[in-house]
């Protein structure tokens, strides 16, 4: 213990004495004034004259750097160092991100306020701190709440603390000395060192056993093993005994609307074509024809399909009447539901794109049974 005051202590019995204390011993302007409580007390930042405490803005801008760096660091793998489009998604998927960036958030946050708090505004490792070893310690962490003054610049004027405190109404005072300095030998380092690593592989060696011997410990279970169907697999939760299901009669998917035509004549009163013959609405329909509709059709609509005689089907001449004369709602219910050995396309193809391909048929059909005012 060395000769240099600390600080002069002054216990208290209760926290609306030391409210009232801090002014009255603040006002005498003889050093720090610090209070020591067995709970947070509303308010005694503001009385101690002590300024808003920097670690939230810390952690929150420890956050925003880590929601910004896992951002960045998946966008730059996803879109720029492998490019690779999974599912159809674009590279810069970011809501697939936000797990990552949410994690990242946390972890720098925490450790921001954790070391942010232990190293710079604690001023931490100081193990030595004199109120540890003072007689007030016993009574501050069970009931009792003190106030001290502390030196400024290692200069306290003790007599005129305890007078200070006194008349604030301190029940008991001490005096409390900085303690001496001893330098941490190169031995006392080691065995701390090796203690600390000692602890690490034991925990470590204890851990992998229990894991072994105890893989599954209830509640808690394995994602890998929990209760799931797989596609194709069959079920005795359904009647029918099958995994997968039949979506809900009725159900109708998001951005679309059931089809509710039933006849070919009611669709040829009721549907008008929407989209004009132009070049772009014919240049699709030409795209559509050859992926779709060429292979059985015909490159020209003549009903000459590009496959062997083995495909065994007759397909329709689009190119002559009754056909060439069907409304073009008739051909879009075709589509719709199919006909004959004609599965239905309304799964594969587009609203845009079974109008688009039926102007492209109407321009085959012309092409074939063109008029001389065609080539005029």
């Amino acid at each position: 213990m060395s000769d240099r005051t600390f600080a002069v202590v002054g216990l208290f019995h209760n926290a609306t004495d030391l409210m009232a204390a801090i002014p009255r011993v603040r006002a005498y302007r003889l050093g720090t004034v610090e209070a020591y409580t067995p709970y947070p007390i509303h308010g005694i930042e503001a009385a101690l004259g002590l300024r808003r405490s920097p670690l939230g803005g810390m952690v929150m801008l420890a956050g925003i750097l880590g929601c910004v760096t896992a951002l960045f660091f998946q966008w730059w793998m996803s879109a720029v160092d492998y490019p690779l489009v999974v599912g159809g998604k674009a590279l810069f998927s970011w809501q697939a991100f936000v797990p990552i960036m949410f994690e990242v958030t946390v972890l720098f946050a925490t450790f921001t306020a954790g070391l942010g708090m232990l190293l710079l505004l604690n001023k931490l490792p100081f193990f030595g701190h004199p109120m540890l070893s003072s007689q007030a310690i016993a009574s501050v962490t069970r009931d009792k709440f003190a106030l001290a003054v502390e030196a400024d610049n290692g200069t306290l004027d003790v007599e005129a603390a305890k007078t200070a405190l006194r008349a604030a109404g301190a029940s008991a005072l001490e005096v409390l000395f900085v303690p001496a300095e001893e330098p941490i030998s190169l031995q006392s380092q080691f065995r701390t060192g090796a203690g600390i690593l000692l602890s690490c592989a034991v925990a470590g060696y204890v851990m992998y056993w229990a894991i072994k011997l105890f893989p599954v410990v209830p509640p808690m279970v394995h994602m890998e093993d929990q209760p799931r169907l797989d596609a194709q697999r069959a079920s005795a939760f359904f009647k029918d005994g099958h995994g997968m299901q039949q979506p809900v009669e009725g159900t109708v998917a998001r951005g679309q609307l059931p089809y509710l035509i039933k006849t070919p004549f009611e669709a040829g009163e009721k549907l008008v074509n929407p989209l004009p013959r132009s070049g772009p609405v014919l240049q699709q329909g030409r795209v559509v024809w050859n992926q779709h509709c060429g292979v059985c059709h015909g490159a020209l609509g003549n009903g000459v399909p590009m496959l062997t005689a083995a495909y065994g089907a007759k397909p329709a001449n689009l190119l002559v009447p009754p056909i060439r004369d069907y409304p073009d709602g008739k051909f879009y219910h075709t589509i719709m539901v199919g006909k004959n050995a004609m599965p239905s396309y309304a799964a594969d193809l587009t609203e845009d794109e079974r109008w688009a391909v039926i102007d492209y048929v109407r321009a085959l059909q012309r092409a074939q049974n063109a008029k001389d005012e065609d080539f005029k």
